[in-house]
């Protein structure tokens, strides 16, 4: 093992240091993996050819190509057929909640297998498997959730990133599987375990990852170079880590990080922290939090023309940020009762759609002005399901809850916390459910739709209640004529 680096300061703070530089990969490059028969996969039909003059694009890390859970994709269709999107091919999933990524043909998942965190490549068309890496793993959630991966990973410049629930950071080749380094961040930075694990993912700008790391009195945020997974720089050292990952934006003309911090400490502190990727400077903090102990930051910053919106539904709700004058940052306005939990919001012409709430019950879907934070409606949308028993059909009222929203084509497409997959309309006079399928009757699908060239990746976490079907990675064919 390496001696430990000394990192240079920024801001006039003292340096933080690299406890356990990693080793690399050596020799030369690995060859391409090519994709073999995965018998695991249940390959039901090719999908469509792409319509005449589609947009495409890769889905390379959280909530898509501009980390806004918005896709610029076209050449969709139009409605569902009979029955829902037709289903290309499905594969058992192990345990977790992150959602895959995509770069051209090549689909990661990260999942928990037995007592393993695997990433695995696959072919994104038709689930053909190119590689597969995997190291153990003993964590447990504490509130006896899924004890598998929360982090989903991120795609860039031929590398693959991914973060364990235990704080395993690891780089690998994307063409060949190689595993370039590794490193247990919660064992060399003697991190203690938050609430629900690590749950934030990995962010690449540039030549280094950035994470949100909660190291007690610092680093809250490391930034690692991609080649060598060495510390680059150290940041923040008061706020904990969140589960909201951290997005790039433009941020008083400069390119800058944002990261909305908060998770285990007492009192409960947080917030919006604004970085010079380059350095780890912190331009401004913006303090929001609710006042529960038990209480995290969890959507990812929103960032928008008019600010960056920020929200959690443990007392603070919604607030709109922008530079204040100097090195600063101030609300624009605030909405204490626009409250998102970990589904981030969107936004679609002149309003911010969201759903609000902090469990099923309580989960609406509220639509806000973004230039005021002025409420326009609250809906929760609901109706009957037959579902078939042993002693008969039986009917249950069911819904959307807290769903992931998708926008694509000027709709949104929503994903319901049971599996109901839903195109909805939206606009100042209200929400209608457009049309609806039941991919599955399974909860906990806390995951967010992924889409690329026209097919639709969906995690169904746990066993389907109905059909009997363990969890699944499901690619749905969404291509127009």
């Amino acid at each position: 093992m390496l001696a430990a680096l000394a990192v240079r300061a920024v801001a006039g703070e003292p340096a933080f240091s690299d406890p356990a530089p990693p080793a690399v990969a050596a020799g030369p490059a690995a060859t391409a993996a090519v994709p073999a028969a995965n018998p695991e996969v249940v390959f039901r039909a090719p999908p469509r050819p792409l319509a005449p003059g589609a947009r495409i694009a890769d889905w390379p890390h959280f909530l898509g190509p501009a980390h806004n859970q918005t896709s610029a994709e076209t050449g969709l269709r139009a409605d569902f057929p009979p029955g829902g999107p037709a289903l290309v091919w499905a594969m058992p999933k192990g345990e977790g909640y992150a959602a895959p990524v995509v770069a051209g043909e090549r689909l990661v998942l990260f999942h928990r297998v037995g007592g393993e965190e695997v990433a695995e490549c696959l072919h994104a068309l038709d689930g053909r498997r190119f590689w597969r890496v995997a190291y153990p793993t003993t964590y447990r959630d504490r509130y006896g959730y899924n004890p598998g991966p929360r982090a989903s990973p991120a795609i860039s410049g031929g590398r693959v990133f991914t973060l364990g629930a235990e704080g395993r950071l690891q780089c690998v080749d994307l063409a060949s599987g190689r595993v370039e380094w590794r490193r247990d961040l919660h064992a060399e930075f003697r991190v203690p375990r938050n609430f629900f694990g690590v749950g934030a993912s990995p962010l690449v700008v540039g030549d280094v990852v950035i994470v949100q790391l909660g190291a007690p009195g610092g680093p809250g945020v490391a930034a690692f170079e991609v080649a060598t997974g060495r510390l680059r720089w150290g940041a923040e050292r008061e706020w904990g880590p969140s589960y909201a990952t951290p997005v790039p934006a433009t941020w008083g003309g400069q390119p800058r990080v944002l990261v909305f911090a908060g998770g285990e400490s007492r009192p409960p502190t947080g917030g919006l922290l604004v970085l010079d990727p380059a350095t780890g400077a912190v331009d401004a903090r913006f303090p929001w939090r609710g006042t529960r102990y038990e209480s995290v930051n969890a959507a990812a910053p929103v960032v928008l023309p008019e600010g960056v919106f920020i929200s959690e539904c443990y007392g603070s709700g919604g607030a709109l940020v922008a530079p204040a004058p100097g090195r600063g940052a101030a609300a624009v306005w605030t909405n204490p009762t626009f409250g998102v939990h970990f589904m981030s919001a969107v936004r679609l012409g002149d309003l911010l759609y969201g759903v609000a709430g902090h469990g099923p019950q309580d989960a609406e879907f509220v639509a806000v002005e973004v230039a005021t934070g002025r409420e326009v409606w609250r809906e929760q949308p609901l109706w009957t399901e037959t579902v078939a028993e042993p002693r008969g059909p039986r009917e249950i009222r069911t819904g959307l809850f807290r769903a992931s929203l998708l926008v694509v084509d000027g709709q949104v497409l929503a994903l319901g916390e049971f599996g109901h997959l839903a195109r909805l309309e939206v606009s100042r006079a209200g929400l209608r459910v457009r049309e609806r399928a039941w991919l599955f009757a399974a909860t906990e699908t806390w995951t967010p739709p992924v889409l690329s060239r026209g097919l639709l990746y969906i995690c169904q976490n746990t066993r389907d209640a109905v059909a009997g079907t363990p969890p699944r990675l499901l690619c749905y064919d969404l291509r127009g004529d």
